[in-house]
C-alpha cells in the first residue's frame, strides 16, 4: 500500500515455495504496507524526525555560517541534488526558497518525463505534495473561524449531517483534529482509488469509512487522514462551496497560485504541466494517483506557487496586497496547541513543530505513492523551504531530509551543548528498554496485523546509552542516545531527542520529536519479540510437514512399509496435514493481497472484499483443522504402538497449528468486518 499513511517508507514481495522466501514474503510484504511513504501515502514520514526546540540547551556553533545568497545556495544545491537523484534513481525534484517576504530561489532538477527528457521547471511543472495539501485545508478552516462560522472547541457533530459515536465523554473538536488528537484508528480502504470514475463525494466516503475511536480526544496523537477529510467536509458545509472550489476561490486565487489545484482529474489547462510519478526513474512512469480523501492530499502544485503560500504564512497571512488570514489568526495557527512533552516538538494548528539548529521550525511533510515532499517555515529567520521529488527512488536515504539538514547546517550551523551524564542513565536505560507500538494504528480491523511489523525497539547499551532501532545515521548505523534529564535522551553529538512518560494507566510512552504520533509500550501478548518468532517457527514447522509428507510416503513405499494406523487415525492424520496446507495458503494469500496492493492501491477497495473473504475462509478451514492436529498429537502419545518419533513430530505440528491460531486471532486477520 502506498503511504499516505501513511507518509513514510515502504514495499514488499513474492512467494517462492521455500522457508526463507515465505518468511520474507509474508513478513516483509506486510511490513511494506505498514510503514513506508511508499507504504504510507498522504502521511508525513513515519521515521522519527530529527529536530529540537531552542529551549533544549543548544548553543550556536562558533563556526561561522555561510552567507545565504542566491549564488552560494545554487552552487551548494548543485553539488548535492543531481548526485542524489542519480544515486537514488529519482527522476526529478524541485526546490524553492523564500526569504523576508520575497521569492529567493527556485530551481528544478532532473526530469518530469524521463522518456521525453522534459526537464523539471519550478514555474511550470506540477508536483503532488501529498499531505502538505492539508495546510490548504487548515488555512480554509481558520478563515471560517475568523468569520465566526466555526469554533475550534465545539463538538464537530454540530457541523455534520451524520454522527460520530460518543465513545468517550469528551466530544471531538476541530482543535483535536488539527492537532491529530481526535483518537481515530488508522484506515486505508479507498484512501486512493484507481481512477476518476471511482471518486465519490466527500460525505459518501466519510459515512462509509467512519473509523473506531480508540483514544479519548485531546490525549494521544495519532495522525489521521480521515479526520482531515472530515474537516474538509465541514469546511465545505459551512462555506456552502464544494471543497475544491473553496480552496481555489479563497486560497489559490488570492495568492496568485495559478498553477495549483486540488481537483481530480486535473483541469485540461494543467494536464500538460503534470510531472510523471515514478517508483524509480529507471522504470516506466506510473499513472496519476486519485486521492479519495481529497482534503488530506489531492493537490497538484508548482514549486513557484508554493513560494507564494509560504510567504503568506511567514507574513501573518499576507501576500502582496492580499490578506488571506488576519495576523492574529495566523499567529494562533502557528502557535503550539498540544505537546506530548514540553521539551520536545509539539503540534500547532495543522502545522507541526520540527525545530532544529536553534530555530523554531513549523512545517509538514507529504507523500503519495510516487511523490515525496517537505515544507519548512522558519518564522524567526523569515525563511521558507519547499522540496519535492517525483519518485520514491531506492529509499536508501531520506533524500529530502538530507537536503534540508545540509541547508540548515551550512547557513544556520549549530552544535549541541555537551550534557553531563546522568547517574541514573544505566538504570533508566534498562527501564525504558523494550518494544513500543505506534499510536497511529489499526486496532479493530484486519490491518492490525501491520502493527506487529512496525513495532519500535528500544535497547540499553553497556555504556549507559540507549538505541532506538528507527533512529540511524545516513549510513544505516544506529545512533546512541545518552540521558540528559529524567527519562530524556539525546543522540551523542547530535540533536535528535526522545523522551519517555507514563500514561494514565502507568504504562511507558515513547515520545519523539515528530509529534503526530507516539509509541506505547507493547503488552506481552502483542509484543513482536514473541509474535514474530512464534509465527516464523510455526511457518517452518508447517512447511517442513508438507515437504516431508510425500517424502515419507515415498520412503515407506521404497522399503515396503505401511502406516500402521486405523482408518480413523489415518483420517485424523490427513486432516491435520491439510490444516498445515490451509494455514500456509491463508498466510500466503493474505500477504500476497497486501503486497499487490502496494503496487496497485486501488485494490484496497470493497470491490476486492470477495477475494479477501475467500482468503479468510481458507484461514477458517485451517483454524478448524487445528482441532484435528491437537487430537492427533494427543492420540499419538496415547497409542503405545505408534513409532516413537512420530509422537514429538505430531506434537510439533499441533503446536504450530495452535501458534497459527494465536497469531491470526491476536492480529484480527479473520475479523468478520472487511471495513479497514
Amino acid at each position: 500500500m502506498s503511504s499516505l499513511l501513511i507518509g513514510s517508507k515502504r514495499t514488499y514481495r513474492l512467494l517462492p515455495w521455500c522457508v526463507s522466501s515465505i518468511l520474507v514474503f509474508m513478513l516483509l510484504g506486510l511490513a511494506s504496507v505498514a510503514q513506508k511513504p511508499k507504504t504510507n501515502p498522504l502521511a508525513p514520514e513515519s521515521e522519527t524526525r530529527k529536530s529540537e526546540t531552542p529551549s533544549q540547551g543548544l548553543e550556536q556553533n562558533a563556526k561561522a555560517a555561510h552567507e545565504l545568497i542566491q549564488s552560494d545556495l545554487e552552487a551548494f544545491l548543485e553539488g548535492i541534488v543531481p548526485l542524489q537523484l542519480a544515486r537514488e534513481d529519482i527522476a526529478g525534484a524541485v526546490i524553492t526558497v523564500v526569504r523576508d517576504g520575497k521569492r529567493f530561489f527556485a530551481k528544478g532538477y532532473g526530469y518530469s518525463d524521463v522518456e521525453k527528457r522534459i526537464h523539471v521547471s519550478p514555474d511550470a511543472t506540477l508536483f503532488r505534495p501529498g499531505s502538505i495539501s492539508k495546510l490548504f485545508n487548515w488555512t480554509g478552516i481558520m478563515q471560517q473561524v475568523e468569520l465566526g462560522k466555526l469554533d475550534l472547541d465545539r463538538d464537530v457533530n454540530d457541523y455534520l449531517d451524520f454522527k460520530i459515536p460518543s465513545t468517550y465523554p469528551k466530544p471531538i473538536t476541530l482543535r483535536d483534529i488539527m492537532t491529530h488528537t481526535p483518537g481515530f484508528e488508522e484506515t486505508a480502504q479507498e484512501l486512493f482509488v484507481p481512477g476518476a470514475a471511482d471518486l465519490k463525494p466527500l460525505d459518501v466516503y466519510l459515512k462509509a469509512h467512519l473509523p473506531v475511536r480508540i483514544f479519548p480526544p485531546g490525549t494521544t496523537p495519532a495522525y489521521s487522514n480521515y479526520a482531515t477529510t472530515l474537516a474538509g467536509y465541514i469546511l465545505q458545509r459551512v462555506s456552502r462551496e464544494p471543497f475544491d472550489e473553496y480552496i481555489e476561490h479563497h486560497i489559490f486565487q488570492p495568492l496568485e497560485m495559478s498553477h495549483s489545484t486540488v481537483r481530480q482529474p486535473l483541469p485540461d489547462a494543467l494536464k500538460p504541466l503534470m510531472s510523471n510519478g515514478y517508483d524509480v526513474a529507471s522504470e516506466p512512469a506510473k499513472p496519476f494517483e486519485f486521492v479519495e480523501a481529497a482534503p488530506a492530499g489531492s493537490s497538484s502544485v508548482t514549486g513557484a506557487d508554493m513560494q507564494r503560500f509560504m510567504i503568506a504564512h511567514l507574513q501573518d497571512g499576507r501576500y502582496a496586497g492580499t490578506q488571506i488570514l488576519r495576523p492574529e489568526t495566523a499567529q494562533l495557527m502557528h502557535s503550539r496547541q498540544f505537546s506530548n512533552l514540553p521539551d520536545l516538538n509539539g503540534m500547532a494548528l495543522g502545522f507541526y513543530e520540527e525545530t532544529r539548529n536553534g530555530h523554531r521550525v513549523i512545517g509538514h511533510a507529504g507523500d503519495t505513492g510516487y511523490f515525496h515532499s517537505d515544507l519548512h517555515l522558519m518564522p524567526d529567520a523569515g525563511i521558507g523551504f519547499f522540496i519535492s521529488y517525483n519518485s520514491a527512488g531506492k529509499g536508501e536515504i531520506s533524500a529530502r531530509e538530507a537536503v534540508w539538514h545540509a541547508f540548515l547546517d551550512r547557513y544556520f550551523p549549530y552544535d549541541p551543548t555537551p550534557m553531563p551524564a546522568q547517574t541514573s542513565a544505566g538504570e533508566d536505560g534498562r527501564l525504558v528498554s523494550g518494544r513500543y507500538i505506534i499510536s497511529r494504528r489499526a486496532e479493530t480491523t484486519i490491518l492490525k496485523v501491520l502493527t506487529v511489523m512496525g513495532e519500535s525497539k528500544v535497547s540499553s547499551n553497556p555504556d549507559g546509552t540507549i538505541s532506538l532501532d528507527s533512529l540511524k545515521y545516513l549510513n544505516g548505523q544506529p545512533k546512541k542516545l545518552q540521558e540528559i534529564g529524567p527519562l530524556m535522551f539525546r543522540a551523542v553529538h547530535e540533536q535528535d531527542r526522545v523522551g519517555f512518560k507514563y500514561d494514565q494507566s502507568g504504562h511507558l510512552v515513547l515520545v519523539t520529536d515528530f509529534p503526530v504520533f507516539v509509541f506505547q509500550r507493547s503488552p506481552w501478548n502483542e509484543n513482536s519479540g514473541l509474535n514474530l518468532p512464534l509465527i516464523v517457527s510455526a511457518i517452518v514447522v508447517l512447511l517442513l510437514t508438507l515437504m516431508l509428507w510425500p517424502v515419507g510416503a515415498l520412503i515407506r513405499r521404497h522399503y515396503g512399509h505401511k502406516l500402521d494406523l486405523t482408518p480413523q487415525q489415518r483420517r485424523i492424520r490427513l486432516i491435520a496435514r491439510l490444516a498445515c496446507l490451509f494455514d500456509l495458503l491463508f498466510l500466503s494469500g493474505f500477504a500476497l493481497f497486501f503486497t499487490l496492493s502496494d503496487k496497485d492501491i486501488g485494490m484496497l477497495s470493497p470491490r476486492y472484499n470477495p477475494l479477501l473473504r475467500t482468503i479468510q475462509i481458507v484461514g477458517w478451514v485451517g483454524v478448524l483443522g487445528t482441532l484435528a492436529a491437537v487430537y492427533n498429537a494427543f492420540s499419538s502419545w496415547r497409542e503405545q504402538a505408534r513409532w516413537f518419533w512420530s509422537k514429538p513430530a505430531d506434537t510439533l505440528i499441533a503446536l504450530a497449528c495452535v501458534a497459527f491460531v494465536w497469531f491470526v486471532f491476536t492480529w484480527n486477520m479473520l475479523h468478520w468486518s472487511l471495513r479497514y
